[in-house]
């Protein structure tokens, strides 16, 4: 995985208002932390942290006075309705060393034509070196029959990567397509269908 290279600085000023002028100046307040170390309080540029954060558990390194970290990010806030970056929480790595991570879990191919694909989980808990994070992981469904299924522990993980979730979990089954049931008005015209030949077979029998 590559780095993504943000210019940080140190931020000094705190609070609720203090806040609010630093995402005016199109800014992110963010926090450092890990490794035992104080907490670091930081602004970065708020584009350059939209654009990073499109990438899941993007290795940012972080570049400005007093700083030059990798971190990842842990805690993103965003505005509700505008969906900008409010705030971030960002763990601090160190090359070589293991973290747990949550990837993306997409499919390919196409199941049996009888059933649906019902996907329980669109991602998966694994453990990975910090600056080698898969960007996702691949279920092929190529003709799975219904009632199959994919558990965690079949899901096939890069080199150095190792499942932390519980493998028996099931990631993606097929299930049966659903059975039409008839429409109103299709049992409103069988229902009239069968009293006209009721009153038909009534009318044949009184001729008689």
């Amino acid at each position: 995985m590559s780095e993504v290279r943000i210019a940080a600085e140190p931020r000094t000023v705190f609070g609720k208002g203090a806040a609010r002028k630093i995402r005016r100046d199109d800014k992110v307040p963010a926090v450092l932390y890990g490794h035992g170390i104080d907490p670091k309080h930081l602004t970065l540029p708020g584009h350059e942290v939209l654009l990073a954060l499109r990438t899941p558990n993007v290795l940012i390194r972080l570049q400005g006075d007093g700083v030059d970290e990798l971190a990842l990010p842990k805690g993103v806030q965003r505005d509700p309705i505008k969906g900008f970056v409010e705030h971030v929480d960002l763990l601090l790595v160190k090359r070589g060393e293991k973290v747990t991570v949550e990837i993306p879990v997409t499919t390919v191919g196409d199941v049996n034509p009888e059933g649906l694909l019902d996907q329980q989980l669109t991602t998966l808990t694994v453990e990975a070196e910090a600056t080698h994070i898969p960007t996702g992981v691949e279920v092929d469904v190529e003709g799975l029959e219904v009632g199959s299924s994919v558990t965690a522990a079949q899901v096939p993980l890069p080199q150095g990567t190792t499942l932390v979730a519980d493998p028996e979990v099931v990631v993606v089954q097929v299930i049966a397509k659903p059975t039409e049931e008839p429409t109103e008005e299709a049992e409103e015209a069988a229902a009239e269908g069968e009293t006209a030949a009721a009153e038909g077979e009534g009318a044949e029998a009184a001729a008689e």
